[in-house]
């Protein structure tokens, strides 16, 4: 079984505090055709989902910024690897897979030429830092340490967003500075959630039949769902495929 906290449900690696702001942009990156590469996925039922994904942030009011496949990248379209944009500033991150390096590139040119977000890059060459390692809950940072993040990835996540507690953590509840309402799931993959505009987006039933009912019972916000079947093969969640932010100011065309 899986908990996920129910004040501020993860919304991807950008941050904002959900209880009293709207997300405005999203990024997102369409899928190469070189993805079909990862093991038994059904490229064009990949793309379908995927399409699905960005119509429902397209529904739910955010202006998307859909970014062209790079055939030399099969994990392209994981964009919430490469960035964590909060308070109107984007930390470039540096994922421990060397191999991702060029997506980075990608998202610090898009966001600092074309979006026009200050940009700040990690200066300690040992830190090791993947977007999808951190959970911001609106009043705080936990950065879970793994594979692809250490502690000096942690430290460059504190040093970016200072107004902000910000702990690296192998389990968030021992660790966190606030209290949190949690709510258990009977399948781990039904725990990655997005939160977006004051609706919760989790995966289909056909996905987490067990979870949905759970959902369905226990959440009194608006509500869809995602079949995320074949980009689940790929290590993907919902939180994957999009970096989240609030945006005021006009945005050149891209």
């Amino acid at each position: 079984m899986a908990s996920i906290d129910r004040s501020h449900l993860k919304a991807g690696s950008s941050c904002e505090n959900m209880a009293s702001l709207k997300f405005t942009h999203a990024v997102v990156c369409r899928i190469p055709l070189s993805f079909r590469t990862r093991g038994e996925i059904e490229l064009e039922e990949a793309k379908r989902q995927h399409e699905a994904y960005v119509r429902l942030l397209r529904e739910l009011g955010l202006d998307v910024i859909e970014l062209p496949p790079d055939e030399t990248l099969p994990e392209c379209m994981f964009v919430e690897d490469t960035a964590i944009v909060c308070n109107g500033l984007a930390l470039i991150t540096r994922p421990g897979a060397q191999n991702r390096a060029k997506e980075v590139e990608t998202i610090r040119a898009v966001l600092k030429k074309e979006l026009d977000l200050p940009i700040v890059e990690i200066g300690d060459e040992s830190a090791k830092l993947d977007g999808g390692d951190v959970l911001f809950t609106g009043r705080e940072f936990f950065v879970g340490l793994s594979e692809w993040t250490n502690e000096a990835g942690a430290r460059a996540v504190a040093a970016a967003f200072p107004e902000f507690p910000c702990t690296p953590v192998k389990r968030i509840k021992r660790e966190a500075t606030f209290s949190y309402q949690t709510l258990t799931v009977p399948e781990d993959i039904a725990a990655n959630v997005l939160y977006v505009n004051g609706t919760l987006i989790h995966r289909s039933p056909e996905e987490i039949p067990e979870s949905c009912k759970v959902f369905a019972e226990r959440i009194d916000f608006p509500k869809r769902t995602l079949n995320m079947s074949e980009l689940a093969k790929a290590g993907s969640g919902l939180t994957s495929c999009c970096l989240l932010f609030r945006r005021m100011r006009h945005i050149r065309s891209l």
